[in-house]
Formats: structure tokens, sequence, C-alpha cells
């Protein structure tokens, strides 16, 4: 009589479901569509009200974890006590933020069976929005000029220097586009005081914005790549509506990129298009984005592919997709009886 195969257990991040979405509730859709064998799925929560938590067919447990600024060896202790109680094959981070953490303790983790697929170290800050013009100056790539600025003084002379409109950005999440001094000043305090310092601000440049969803080999081979064009967008600039495209500039870019860095995992190049059909970089995420979901829908499933590699398996680069596929977002209103919410909020486990 055949034993009944034991369920890869995958944790996530990446659970706020809201109106600027993680990733993770996609990346566990993704992986449920796309693993053949029984799967549970373990969510990792920073707080109580992230919907994942209590979403139907999402997360099959959630736990919640320390802040990224609690540093790597919190995290590292927190996940080996879960560890030991729910026997994690892979883990997925989804958040830029939490990422330098994940990736120093990789080592230690998968020393107890925990396995990732992450970038290291030199691939994570080549791309990281301040190195971001010096990467693409070093391998003859389009990226716009910036200046990296701890001071509010410096805004007015790099107004001048660049012209307006400039485009004010956190280290980690926001940008704002900014017509005037008055603006990129309003912007400067907002974003510091949410992210923290420096403070990036950027050539503003003019086209069509594409977003591309790509999952690299590590050895230099784009497994999929998947671009699609925002054709909704929030007050917070986020996609709730986009289409798959079909143009060779932007697959050479994305296997480009792979190429010059071997990059590890998942990530999405944020792209504009000139009218003279130049594409530039505007910034490179280095996780999946809350769209992943649409690699799935096109036929590339992303996150499931990421997670046979984790485990070992060799995956074949995808050749074909489905070009104008679309994903639209919607929002749902769930009923959750308060007590789970206690229940999470007093053990910090659901």
């Amino acid at each position: 009589m055949n034993e009944e195969k034991r369920p890869l257990v995958i944790a996530v991040t990446g659970l706020n479901a809201i109106d600027s979405p993680g990733p993770g509730v996609a990346v566990v859709r993704a992986i449920r569509e796309g693993i053949a064998q029984p799967v549970r799925i373990i969510g990792f929560a920073y707080e109580n009200l992230e919907p994942g938590i209590y979403m139907d067919g999402i997360c099959d447990k959630t736990y919640q974890i320390s802040y990224p600024a609690a540093g790597a060896e919190v995290l590292y202790n927190i996940i080996k006590g879960i560890h030991e109680k729910e026997q994690i094959d892979v883990i997925i981070p989804n958040f830029d933020a939490e990422l330098y953490n994940f990736i120093s303790i990789a080592p230690r983790l998968k020393e107890l069976g925990i396995h990732s697929f992450l970038p290291d170290y030199e691939m994570f800050d080549a791309r990281d929005k301040q190195n971001l013009y010096a990467f693409g100056q070093k391998h003859k790539l389009f990226v716009p000029k910036d200046k990296i600025i701890h001071s509010i003084d410096s805004l007015a002379m790099i107004g001048e220097e660049f012209g307006y409109p400039i485009v004010v950005k956190g280290k980690y999440y926001e940008a704002v586009v900014a017509y005037t001094l008055e603006q990129a000043q309003k912007a400067f305090y907002k974003i510091s005081a949410k992210w923290g310092l420096p403070i990036i601000v950027q050539q503003f440049i003019n086209g069509t914005e594409i977003n591309i969803a790509a999952l690299g080999d590590g050895e230099g081979n784009a497994i999929s790549i998947i671009p699609m064009r925002k054709m909704y967008i929030t007050d917070k600039g986020k996609a709730w509506a986009g289409i798959t495209l079909d143009d060779e500039a932007y697959l050479e870019l994305a296997r480009k990129f792979i190429a010059v860095t071997k990059w590890r995992g998942g990530f999405e190049l944020e792209i504009m298009k000139t009218a003279n059909n130049e594409l530039y970089i505007m910034e490179i995420n280095p996780r999946f984005p809350a769209w992943i979901y649409l690699s799935a829908g096109a036929g590339q499933n992303q996150p499931a592919s990421l997670v046979k590699m984790a485990m070992g398996e060799k995956v074949e680069p995808f050749t074909t997709y489905d070009v104008g596929k679309l994903f639209i977002r919607y929002a749902w209103d769930m009923i959750v009886d308060v007590s789970r919410f206690q229940q999470f909020s007093a053990f910090g486990q659901l």
C-alpha cells in the first residue's frame, strides 16, 4: 500500500492584498495551480489585518513574524521555531525591505532543510535604486539620471539641472512626480518620514510604462519573461488592470539583465518606452510583482517554476506565452469573525 505523499510546505510573505498590494496572495494562487503534488501554504504576516491571513484557500496557517528592522538574527530564530512545527520546504519572501535579511540567513535556513531561490548580495545591490544609474552606464542600458540626497537643500539645484518635472523616490517604495520645487519638497518630507533617508531624485522620462515580470536561473539564463502594459492605474500608481504584450525588444532587455547579473529568482523591470522606442529602466524590483498571477494565466507560471528550482528540479525555459491576456484586480469584502482576528492578534498565529 502506497503512503500518501507529504505535502510540499511553502512559506510566503506579502499577504497585504490592499490598494497597494503585496505579491503574496498572487504567488500563492499561482503555486496552488502550478504544483502537481499537494501543497501546504504557511503565511508570514507583519500586520494582523493583512487580508491574506483570512482569505479562504490561500494560507493553511499563518504566523506573525518580526519587522525587517528587528534584524536577521531575530527573523532566523522565529523561522526556526515555526519550522520545528511546520517542516517548511521552501520560503518565498516578497517585499524589497525584507530581502536583505532573508538573503543573509538563506545558508542557515538551507541547513535546516528550508530552500529558497534568491539573488545574492552582489546582484541585489547592483539593481538598487541608489546604484541603478551606474549599473545602466556599465552595461549600456538606458537609465534616467538620478541623484541620491540626504537633505532637502539639494532639491532646488537638482530641479534646475534635470528640469521639471522630476521624480522623487523612497529608498524602498513610493514615487512622486513633482512639477515644481514646492511639490518636490513636499514629496521629500512625506517619503522620508515614511521610508527614511536617502531620497532618490530621478530625471523624468516621458513615454509609455511597461512592466516585465521575469525569472532567472542564477546562471544567466531566462526561464520566463512576461511583458505587461498597465491599462488601469490607481492614484498610488499601482496596476489595477493590465495586458500581456508581444514585443521582442522587451524580451531582449530582460534577457540582457539576467545575462549580466546572473539573476537568481523572480524580478520586475519597470520600463518607460519613449516616442523614439528607447527603453528606459526606471526601476528593478528584486522580487515578484503583485500582478504575478498573470504569468500563470499567460502560460508561464513563474512562482511554481521558482518553487521547483528551489527544490533542485531542472526547469526548461518557456518559449511561448499568451499575448492579449488581461488581469483585472477587484475589491471583495470578506466577513470574518472577530474571534479569528483576536486569536491572530493575541497569539501571532491562525
